[in-house]
This record gives structure tokens, sequence and C-alpha cells, in this order.
């Protein structure tokens, strides 16, 4: 083929080349433009108690439903309950969102259980599908309530917004001013049941009354934005009563219910709904569907702040750390235990951590190690031991966001046999004949050097000592050492002591 032929070749080849970029070009640009004119609702999953980790997944949702001027938010809700600061700051998201969000309780058999609750009331729109339920909005405190900031957002502090049963009363606790003691003075003609729960109330600490009386005022002021039954939920958080699907459209405690995801896009297309900026009427006919799945960070955080990871990883960073002082330059279980310790750490933060069952787990480990290194027979080790466990249980007491009792259970057993093969090896080392120093020395053989009786010199281990001994030796006879006194060494003939 000629020079010319092989240009000609080369030009069609960069032509077509050319063109298929164009084609290329024009077809992404094409793809762009549609997808910004389509109008879409997003649609999330939240099918776990709520924690650090949906309350990332739920605000990044939210970004992105603005990024692509979504017309809607849809949550899929399946939930128990979850942590009160995440449950607050989702709600803070929903609030001041510029997308309406829309809590769809799905599929049928889920429940939205108390944060759950709270966080269908803050939405713009509450649904449910057929079989499900919502309700036990009591919170409960992590720790008997005895720490400072709990339930207290602003102060960081972890009131839990899961649900729990409450203590049947007779009536509903009320807002009622009280007396110093916060008692409620009883009335003329109060009857005994109406004594009983007084009674009962004065039972309650200042703080769960702190706590409760926030979580009213917080889910009726959601109730109230919204148009809902203000009182109903009350009820939820003071008794932890429950309503089926039919049960919350009756007494306007949800908007609709719909069989499925395009059941309820058409009952709530014109709903007026209220928005951080006014009133918003709903679009919601022929959207076209986009989820947003949970991903892997998401997964990773939900991983790490899993109670009994967390706690797992406490213990490995613990021991890692201790190998590592113990044998400095091994490097691997260094920098394991200080990865592990981090992890545990940063989920410790977002977790609802009793820090007096911290710091017995934490002393605990420590008598454990004492014991290792200080052998007591066993004393610094099942105390050890016993504060590792009660310290393990009160950690993080509560449904959904506990430890695992068969992990802590193992872990001591771990420990404890840990312990066992430590006392063990020092019982038999003090068994052990010793290898340095003058308590070698006794039951060694030597030689005597010459004839004596009483006073002489012996050699042993290539050395000359002075021997003493109470039967006569020959030169060049085998003794054995029986006794050390200073430089003289007390030997008896070898065949005398067999």
């Amino acid at each position: 083929m000629t020079n010319p032929d092989r240009r000609g070749m080369a030009g069609r080849i960069l032509m077509l080349v050319s063109l298929l970029c164009l084609a290329l070009g024009a077809l992404l640009a094409w793809q762009v433009q549609a997808q910004q004119g389509e109008r879409i609702a997003l649609v999330m999953t939240v099918d776990d108690a709520i924690g650090p980790a949906i309350s990332d997944y739920f605000q990044r949702g939210l970004e992105l439903a603005e990024e692509r001027d979504a017309e809607l938010v849809v949550v899929e809700m399946d939930t128990p309950g979850g942590l009160d600061a995440s449950m607050r700051s989702m709600i803070r998201a929903m609030l001041t969102s510029s997308v309406p969000v829309a809590i769809y309780v799905s599929p049928a058999g889920a429940r939205a259980a108390s944060a759950g609750t709270y966080l269908l009331y803050a939405s713009h729109v509450a649904a449910m599908a057929p079989a499900t339920h919502l309700g036990s909005a009591t919170p409960v405190q992590i720790g008997g309530g005895g720490l400072p900031g709990l339930g207290d957002d602003d102060d960081g502090g972890e009131g839990d917004a899961r649900a729990q049963e409450a203590e049947d009363t007779d009536e509903p606790a009320t807002g009622n001013e009280g007396n110093a003691d916060g008692e409620a003075p009883a009335s003329e003609g109060e009857t005994s049941e109406e004594a009983g729960g007084d009674d009962r109330r004065r039972g309650e600490t200042a703080m769960e009354r702190k706590v409760l009386e926030d979580a009213v005022a917080y889910i009726r002021s959601l109730a109230e934005r919204h148009g809902r039954n203000a009182d109903w939920a009350e009820q939820a958080v003071r008794e932890a009563v429950n309503l089926t699907d039919r049960e919350a459209l009756e007494q306007n405690v949800i908007d609709v219910v719909a069989t499925g995801l395009e059941d309820l896009l058409t009952q709530i297309d014109g709903r007026t709904v209220v928005m951080e900026d006014g009133e918003r009427t709903l679009a919601t006919a022929d959207l076209a569907v986009e989820r947003f799945d949970p991903d892997w960070r998401t997964k990773l955080l939900a991983v790490i702040t899993n109670p009994n990871v967390a706690y797992f990883l406490m213990i490995i960073g613990f021991y890692g750390l201790i190998f590592e002082l113990s044998n400095p330059g091994s490097l691997v279980p260094g920098t394991i235990g200080i990865i592990s310790l981090l992890l545990a750490l940063f989920a410790f933060q977002v977790l609802p951590v009793n820090y007096a069952g911290l710091a017995l787990i934490l002393v605990g480990l420590g008598l454990i190690v004492g014991e290792a290194l200080m052998p007591s027979f066993g004393i610094l080790g099942i105390g050890g031991i016993v504060a590792f466990v009660i310290g393990s249980v009160m950690l993080m007491d509560a449904d959904n966001l506990n430890i695992s009792l068969p992990m802590i259970g193992g872990i001591a057993l771990l420990a404890a046999g840990l312990m066992l093969w430590v006392m063990t090896r020092f019982i038999g080392l003090r068994r052990r004949v010793p290898r340095t120093g003058q308590e070698e020395l006794v039951g060694s053989e030597a030689k005597a050097l010459e004839d004596f009786a009483g006073q002489g010199h012996v050699r042993l281990m290539g050395e000359r000592w002075n021997a003493r001994s109470t039967q006569p030796l020959t030169r060049g006879q085998a003794v054995r050492v029986t006794a050390v006194d200073g430089l003289t060494l007390e030997v008896e003939p070898l065949d005398a002591s067999s």
C-alpha cells in the first residue's frame, strides 16, 4: 500500500472516531437534560434501629433530593425505635428540608415504634401500609437516669426514644404544677384510684419527669405543626399505647393508608403540606421513582456503632495495647489495638454509654492484667472478672442497643481461662529447681580435689570451692552439694545420697 493510500485510510479512521465521540457526547448531553427535566420521587429505606448511621444516611438522602430537585422524598420505614439524639437530628433535617418528606411505614407487618412515631409525626406526609402499627413512644433513660444531661439533646445527652412498656396507671399523668417536691396536691374529692396514681407519680425522679415532659412537649409541637392528633401523641408518650394503620387513620394520626408506593403517590397528589417557607401543594402523579439505598458508608457506620461490635473492638484494643507494651517492637498487636480502640471510642461517642459501666470494665481488665503481672493467687483476677461482668451489663442496658449476654459471658470465661493458665504457670515456676544464683548450686555434683575429712576443696562447674563434709573424702571422689554457707559448700559423698 502506497503512502497516499495509508494517509487516506488514517484520515477516514480519524473522521470515524470523531463522529463517534460527537455522537456519544450528544447522547450524554441528552441524558443529562432528560434527567434534569424528569420529575422524580427519591425513595429511601430505613429498616433498622434509629442510630448515627441511619441519621447520616437520611440526611445525605435529603441533600441528594435537593440536588436532584426531587418533588418528594419517600422513606419506607420499619423500625423498633432508637436514639433520641439521632432521631432529633433527622427531624431537624426534615423540618428544614426544601423537599417534602413522606414517611411510609411498610411493608405489611412493619412498625414505627418509639422514635419512629416521632419521625412519623414530623413528616410532611404520614402514611402506613395495611397490617402495620405505631406507638410506644415513652422515652427510656440509659443507666438509670442518674447521669447529668440525659434527655437533654443540647448537652449531648443520650435519652433513649425507644419503646418500652410503661407502668400501668389508672389515668395519664398531666403537666399540672406541683409543690416543691414535685408532688401534685390532692383534691378533696380525690378517689382511691387517683390517689394511687399520685403515689406512683411521686415515685418518679425529677430527671424522669423532666425527660417525659420534654418528650410530650416535643411530640405535641410536631403534631400541631402538621394538624395531627396531639392528644393521642401525648398518650403514646405517657402510656406507651399503640395504633394499627386503620385506627391511626381514623384518629387523624396519619394521612393515608396505601397498599404500595404507586398507591401512595396517587393518594397524596394535590395534598397541601406545611413546609418551612409556607404551604405547598404536592404534584406526585406520574413521578419517576428513583431509589437511594444504604451504601457501604452507611453499612460500615451501622456495623461500627453496633453495641456488640463496639464492645468487642474495645476489648481487642485494650489487650492489643497491653501485648504491645509487654513486648515492645512487635508492632502488630499495637497497630491492631490502637485502630480498634479508636473505632470503639468513636462508637461510644455516639452511643448511649453508661460511664460507670465503662469505668468498671476498664478497672476489671486492669485487675485481670494485674493478676498476670503480680500474682495474688486469684484475688485480683476474681475481682477483675466480677467488675468486668457488672460493667459490661451496665454499659448499655437498653432494648435494641444492649450488649449480648452470651458475648459478655464468653469474654469473661476467656479472661478467667487466661487467668487460670497464668496461675498454673506461676505455680509450676515455683516448683521448678532454680537455675541461677546460689540456689542453683544445691544438688549439683562436684569432685574432691584432695583427701580430707572436715575442711577441704572441691571443683564445681570449673571453679575451686571451699568445702566441708562430715564424712571423709578421697581425691577425685564425686560429691553432691547439700547447702551453701557463704563461700563454703556443704557436701556429702554422691553414693551416700542415693
